[in-house]
């Protein structure tokens, strides 16, 4: 493949992965109008357009699916490659890419990123909040610090802690028919997320969000009752733990993909992590 298309691939595949130029440019670390020239000039050199256009963002086209899948492919086995090699001879030194969901980079993570950076000066870590899960294979991260049962098989991981949730109301009596309030967005495939739509009625669903830290000031604010990680909300005075459902527990995952999980940056980091995690968590 010539180079140039092979530029161009990489902002066709960051939009469709994305659904958005804007996010696209941020994933790549590029303007917005550089992502829109390289997918037009992908476009015109192949005679046909990629994406559909609407106001909901950018969509493939069903028709050019087959050929995005193929190309992601090639995509994977170049960066492995491209991270074996850079991995492999690289000091502790350089930039990794750290993600993990809000609730973790707000309140945890931050004390123990700074206990690392003090540590190893010539390593520049970036902290990335995402509920979602970061695509690895577009080294979009190098380590994710993770709750989920388990990981997916294209990574490897250690579990650092276990992140326990509990039933919180506001601090100020509730009512007896007090609305549960959603999990929408990634956190819609938590634990307790799948609890909820196993074990109530739709009419018991109020208002809803897709972060914990945006669940805390809407439950002290009354809208309702709903999950919360217990190291967040126990020492939070507009709460109040109900004993009415039992804690529900994930494991605490610090994983990176697993043909750079034995690099050295990456694994003193994430061994550094780990120990941070466990101290802080108990």
């Amino acid at each position: 493949m010539h180079r140039q298309n092979w530029d161009d691939l990489r902002f066709v595949l960051a939009v469709a992965e994305t659904g958005s130029v804007s996010e696209a440019a941020r994933a790549l670390s590029v303007t917005h109008a550089t992502v829109l020239r390289r997918v037009a000039a992908f476009e015109e050199r192949h005679g046909e357009p990629v994406f559909l256009r609407s106001a909901r963002g950018y969509s493939v086209l069903p028709d050019k699916l087959a050929v995005l899948e193929a190309a992601q492919e090639v995509e994977n086995a170049v960066m492995a490659v491209d991270r074996l090699l850079t991995g492999s001879t690289a000091a502790l030194k350089g930039p990794v890419r750290i993600t993990s969901t809000d609730s973790l980079c707000q309140s945890v993570l931050p004390g123990i990123v700074q206990d690392i950076s003090a540590a190893y000066p010539d390593l520049r870590l970036t902290l990335h909040s995402a509920n979602r899960h970061l695509d690895f294979n577009r080294l979009a991260a190098d380590i994710t610090v993770r709750p989920a049962e388990q990981l997916e098989d294209t990574l490897i991981g250690i579990k650092a802690g276990v992140l326990t949730f509990a039933l919180y109301g506001p601090t100020a009596a509730g009512r007896a028919d007090e609305k549960w309030l959603t999990l929408e967005g990634p956190l819609s495939r938590s634990k307790p997320a799948e609890w909820m739509r196993h074990a109530l009625r739709k009419s018991q669903f109020g208002v809803g969000s897709d972060s914990f830290m945006v669940q805390i000031g809407l439950i002290a604010a009354g809208a309702g009752q709903g999950f919360l990680p217990t190291f967040l909300a126990d020492s939070n005075p507009g709460l109040s733990r109900k004993p009415d459902v039992a804690e529900i527990s994930v494991p605490i995952w610090v994983a990176s993909a697993a043909d750079m999980a034995h690099t050295s940056k990456v694994k003193v980091v994430s061994e550094q992590l780990v120990d941070g995690i466990r101290r802080v968590l108990g």
